[in-house]
Parts: C-alpha cells; sequence; structure tokens
C-alpha cells in the first residue's frame, strides 16, 4: 500500500478541506479524527475515490506515513493539542514533525516546540488564514517553530498556499518557536479592527445618512474598486444585498451581539506586555464585548433616549468623507500591529521579514487586500522602518484623508454614533504626531504620591530627579521602572 506524503488529525471543516487541498495537489494524505465515524464519513463522501487513507487510530496514521513523518493537527486549541503530542509523541521517529495549525497561543507553541525538540522530534506551528474557502483553495499559511522542519514543509505549504496575481506563494518561514502563531495572532487583531472600522461605516450610513441595505451594498462595492480593494469589503457588499426568504435583508434580522475567538484578546494583552500601543485593535475588542451587553445595553437606551439631529450636509461628500477616514484609520490598524510584530521580535530574537509577512497576507487570508502591497513596498524600500507612518507613501495618504476623517469623527460624536475604532485611531494619530504630550504633568503626580521620579529637559535623558513636593516627603525615592 502506498505510504502518505502528509498525515491531517481534525476533521471538522478546516481539516477536511486542508485534507482535499492536499490531495488536490497531488500528494496523497492519512486522516485520522478522535470520532472515528468521522473518517468512515469522509471516506465513503468528499474524498472517495481520491488519494485519501482512512485511519482509525494514532497507531495506524504514524504507521501509514513516509519518512520524515508529518502530521499536521487541525483540533481545537489548547489541551487538546497536548494530549494529541503525548499521545503522538512515542509512536514517531527522530526527525518526525508535528504540525499545529489550529489558533494556539504562542506562548503554548513556543512551550510545544521546545518540549518536542527534546524528545528528538521537530514542530510547527503555523497560523492558517482564509476560513474554509481558503483552506479548500489555498490559505495564507504562517510557520514558525522548529527550522530543521521547514525544508521538508516547505514544497507542501507553498504548493497547497495562496499564490498572488504574480504567482508569488502567500507562505513563507516566520521564525522560531511561537513567531508562526504570533503573526497569525496580530494578523487576527488586524482583523477585528477592520472589521470594526467597516461596521461603524455602516452604522453611521444607516442611523446618519437612513441608507438603504441595497443603497449601502452599492457604496462598498464602488469602495471596493478603490485603494480599499479588500476581501471584507468585498464581501461586506455582498452581505448587505442579501436577503431573506421573504425579500428583506438578512443583515437586519441578525442579533446585534457579536462572538470572539480569542486572539484579538491575545493581541491586546501582548500589546500591553511588550508596551504598544494597539489601541484600535484594543477598541475593536471591548465594541465586542460592549455589544453582547445586548440587554444592558437595551434598558440603558430607554434611560437616555437619543436626540435625533437630522444631517443636513452632503450626503455624497459625506460618503466620500467616511471611505477616507475608514481608509485612514486602516492604516493605523496596521501600523500598530506592525509595530508590537518589531517589539515582540526583539524581545524574543525573532528575525521577522515585514515585507515578507505582508506578501502572505495578500491572498488567501481575511484581511488579504491590494492595501497590503504598499505595505511589502514600504519596508522593501526601508527595512527598519519603525512605523508605517513615517512611509513617503503612507503619509502622503494620511495628508491626503486627515481632513475627512477629523470631520466624520465629529459628525459621529455630534450625532451620537459611537465609532470608538474610528475615533481611537485618530487619537493615536495626534498622539503619535504631538511633539509634546502632557506625560510631564503625568510624571509630576507619579513623584508626588509615590515618589517614582521624573527625567527633566534640561538634562541628559536617563538621569532620573524626585521632588519634595510638600516639603516632609522627604529624600528617598523609589526605584525608577517602567509598569
Amino acid at each position: 500500500m502506498e505510504k502518505a506524503d502528509i498525515g491531517m488529525i481534525g476533521l471538522a471543516v478546516m481539516g477536511e478541506n486542508l485534507a482535499m487541498n492536499l490531495e488536490s495537489k497531488g500528494y496523497t494524505v492519512s486522516v485520522f479524527n478522535i470520532e472515528t465515524e468521522w473518517v468512515d464519513r469522509f471516506i465513503e463522501g468528499r474524498a472517495k475515490g481520491k488519494k485519501v487513507i482512512g485511519c482509525h487510530s494514532f497507531k495506524e496514521m504514524v504507521e501509514s506515513l513516509k519518512t520524515p513523518r508529518k502530521i499536521m493537527m487541525m483540533i481545537r486549541a489548547g489541551s487538546p493539542v497536548d494530549q494529541t503530542i503525548d499521545a503522538l509523541l512515542p509512536l514517531l521517529s527522530d526527525g518526525d514533525i508535528l504540525i499545529d495549525g489550529g489558533n494556539s497561543n504562542y506562548n503554548d507553541t513556543t512551550r510545544r516546540t521546545h518540549y518536542v525538540e527534546s524528545q528528538g522530534k521537530l514542530f510547527i506551528g503555523t497560523g492558517v488564514s482564509g476560513g474554509e474557502e481558503g483552506a479548500f483553495k489555498g490559505p495564507s499559511l504562517m510557520p514558525g517553530g522548529s527550522p530543521a522542519a521547514w525544508e521538508s514543509v516547505k514544497p507542501i505549504f507553498q504548493k497547497i498556499c495562496a499564490h498572488t496575481a504574480s504567482g508569488e506563494p502567500c507562505c513563507d518561514w516566520v521564525g522560531e518557536d511561537g513567531a508562526g502563531h504570533f503573526v497569525k495572532m496580530v494578523h487576527n487583531g488586524i482583523e477585528y479592527g477592520d472589521m470594526e472600522l467597516i461596521c461603524e461605516c455602516y452604522q453611521m450610513m444607516r442611523k446618519l445618512l437612513h441608507l438603504t441595505d441595497d443603497e449601502m451594498s452599492v457604496i462598498f462595492k464602488k469602495w471596493n474598486q478603490t485603494e480599499l480593494d479588500s476581501y471584507l469589503i468585498g464581501i461586506t457588499g455582498e452581505i448587505l444585498a442579501y436577503k431573506d426568504i421573504d425579500g428583506t435583508p438578512i443583515v437586519e434580522k441578525i442579533l446585534d451581539t457579536a462572538g470572539q475567538k480569542g486572539t484579538g484578546k491575545w493581541t491586546g494583552i501582548s500589546a500591553l506586555e511588550e508596551g504598544v500601543p494597539l489601541t484600535l485593535i484594543g477598541e475593536a475588542v471591548f465594541a465586542r464585548c460592549l455589544s453582547a451587553m445586548k440587554e444592558e445595553r437595551v434598558a440603558a437606551a430607554k434611560a437616555y433616549p437619543k436626540k435625533e439631529i437630522p444631517f443636513d450636509g452632503d450626503r455624497e461628500e459625506f460618503i466620500e468623507q467616511m471611505r477616507k477616514a475608514l481608509f485612514a484609520s486602516k492604516i493605523i490598524s496596521y501600523a500598530q500591529g506592525y509595530s508590537l510584530m518589531r517589539t515582540a521580535a526583539k524581545t524574543y530574537g525573532w528575525n521577522l521579514n515585514y515585507g515578507g509577512i505582508a506578501l502572505m497576507w495578500r491572498g488567501g487570508c481575511i484581511i488579504r487586500s491590494t492595501f497590503l502591497g504598499k505595505i511589502k513596498e514600504a519596508y522593501e524600500a526601508d527595512p527598519n522602518l519603525t512605523n508605517l507612518l513615517l512611509d513617503p507613501f503612507f503619509r502622503s495618504m494620511i495628508l491626503n484623508c486627515e481632513d475627512s476623517w477629523r470631520k466624520v469623527v465629529s459628525a459621529a460624536a455630534l450625532h451620537g454614533v459611537p465609532v470608538p475604532g474610528l475615533s481611537s485611531a485618530l487619537s493615536y494619530f495626534d498622539g503619535y504626531t504631538s511633539e509634546i504630550l502632557p506625560a510631564n504633568l503625568l510624571q509630576a503626580q507619579r513623584d508626588y504620591f509615590g515618589a517614582h521620579t521624573y527625567e527633566r529637559t534640561d538634562h541628559e535623558r536617563g538621569k532620573f530627579f524626585h521632588t519634595d513636593w510638600t516639603g516632609h516627603g522627604g529624600r528617598t525615592s523609589s526605584e525608577t521602572y517602567n509598569a
């Protein structure tokens, strides 16, 4: 019997579709699911007549594979991954490769990489983006972990992944340990930001301009022909046009309580740990949390009825201003995400290719857009670029959009439409581009109540001072530290 090129554990929608993708590219695939009836259903259904080997135990799967064995897990993150690794390790030979393609926390991936390597095997934690369609037709793949595993996996991953219009694979080695899953986490954080910004524009269109869903669909489809061209803008146009069986827009029948699976929250936590102001993505996560408080919001809306203020501006002009505000805020989202990756790379010793990461996101993934090509060009022109806002192209785009951005945020505030993403993006921009911020007063406050010390403008950086503000506080100060 022919040995399989790769094994797939987990036959939910992502695992099934990846297995079908692998088989369609010429690979023989072994499949296993802990509920073995799923294996039989797959073999007799979608995989019937394909080069797919159904396995009913870990041992059977291991014995069905060519060496070095490559086994990919598409299972729920957390303890199931650890349990599967522990079950497989005794059955494997040195040099065999375990691959975790789930949405695992990068810290877990780092731990697992070291553990699997200590047992003589190799480990890859890879981000997989693109949803079920991407898994089937070609996802964006972001692998990291054991560098020695990459050469064996590279031909497979770069064959099944999405490709740009010029044929470049949307997959390359990210870095050691948890680097792959970290980059996927940031991708998901940016995804949160993109979705929140789009939803805020949708809310303004219906609450401020009183547009119909069909009218909004046309607008988003037009926007998708501009520099906002992206997967998320494209599907928004399609969603708004989709009708329920009674002919009414189905989106208006969907309860306004958003779910989340944790990666956006992890991005915010990581930003806090690294001291990176990830304000827009943080607001996008909190917006989902606020939406989940449906009953409280309904009660609060009755307690604070909003005064309807008619919009008296030029509607078409405001729609164009919204487009520019969305684009400027989108730049901020990516600027913040890339700042987090740069800071984490220093912390963990990763040598990240920032232009290459933009290329990985150009196809297959949820945040794929034309816009990413400009990010790739920015980092190719200056690999040491500290912030996207300092790139000449993005500077020119922000300057072109700034006036519209301010008008949209102002209008939203005046009309009582919540836009936490658009407004926090603008506040970040204003803070990042301010030579002087009020942190001097903040440092004085900290020194007053806690003797935390401060630096002075008339002395060199790194020299700290303490003032006895009350005259009886003493001369002793606390140690200087960042917290």
